[in-house]
């Protein structure tokens, strides 16, 4: 028997004994005036016990008719029911809603407009601002986790990073560099962060040493930091089948460092680029000059602060 035949069943059984119980009070009360007490309490008895038999009976009957009601016809029925109360309820509530209308003067539903506008702007600006902060907590993580790289495991161009650090100290001097590191960002290649004095003294070296050899020159490009200028070289050597970047650090007022040209060639149009786009100065560069923008361009548009001379341009 299903959970829908149990229910019709129970509230038949209830329905037949509340029945039962006043029809029992009703005969009670009957013979109450013609019988002596204790007959009383017997028929009272009998009477009790006759309407509960025949309460039993009507809820069993009823139970079984509703049994043998198809689950279908149950089904649409009650969808129907539902239906009613709730088409019911919606015309209630537009009764309600038009009476509102009718009777709140228009000033004050304006205000009730205004209030709700508000509302949902100051929500909007209260999510975005939410996000805004959650994306700026993304990026400070990111940045930190970026700056504090702790890698498990040694690179494979530790060894090479040695043995280059090793040379320059010993043939250029202990404090030609700044800082060395693995780029764990760019294919772990060896870094090298020279000193602006010794910047060509190292380039000189890695390119003429006969161990090192860095024969090819793949890159050349300056950055504006706003607190500083940084050119940064990328090399390889074919003899060791090895990359190595070299960069050096620049007043950003006066960035000024010896060219490149007079080891590597291909220095030559990289560093007018740098000059042409940020005004770094290359000293005994063969011909620097400006290649992209023209001699009479105001200012340089890689720089951080640059603004156009004719903001229509």
């Amino acid at each position: 028997m299903s959970e829908k035949e149990d229910l019709a069943k129970q509230k038949a059984e209830a329905a037949a004994k509340a029945k039962a119980v006043a029809l029992a009070r009703k005969q009670a009360k009957e013979e109450a005036g013609e019988k002596p007490e204790g007959e009383m309490d017997i028929a009272k008895q009998k009477a009790a016990a006759a309407a509960k038999a025949k309460a039993a009976a009507l809820a069993k009957k009823q139970a079984k008719a509703a049994a043998e009601k198809p689950e279908g016809e149950m089904d649409i029925a009650k969808q129907k029911a539902a239906a009613a109360a709730k088409a019911k309820a919606a015309t209630l509530a537009r009764k309600q809603a038009k009476e509102e209308t009718a009777e709140k003067p228009e000033g004050e539903m304006d205000i009730a407009k205004q209030k709700a506008a508000a509302a949902a702007k100051a929500k909007a600006a209260a999510a975005a601002k939410a996000k805004a902060a959650a994306a700026a907590k993304n990026r400070t993580a990111v940045q930190e986790s970026e700056e504090v790289d702790t890698p498990s495991e040694i690179s494979p161009n530790q060894s090479k990073l040695d043995q280059i650090v090793s040379a320059i100290e010993s043939h250029v001097g202990q404090g030609a560099l700044l800082e060395n590191y693995i780029n764990r960002l760019s294919k772990d290649v060896p870094t090298l962060v020279a000193n602006p004095d010794t910047y060509f003294s190292i380039a000189k070296f890695l390119r003429y040493d006969e161990q090192l050899d860095f024969s090819y020159l793949s890159e050349l490009h300056g950055t504006d930091f706003e607190s500083h200028m940084e050119i940064y070289v990328h090399l390889h050597s074919f003899k060791m089948n090895q990359s190595v970047a070299l960069k050096v650090k620049l007043d950003r007022d006066t960035p000024v460092i010896p060219s490149l040209v007079p080891l590597w060639s291909g220095a030559n149009w990289p560093e007018c680029e740098a000059y042409d786009l940020l005004g770094i100065n290359f000293y005994e560069h063969p011909d620097l000059k400006r290649i992209l923008l023209g001699e009479d361009w105001k200012g340089y548009p890689l720089r951080k602060d640059y603004e156009p001379y004719d903001v229509e341009v």
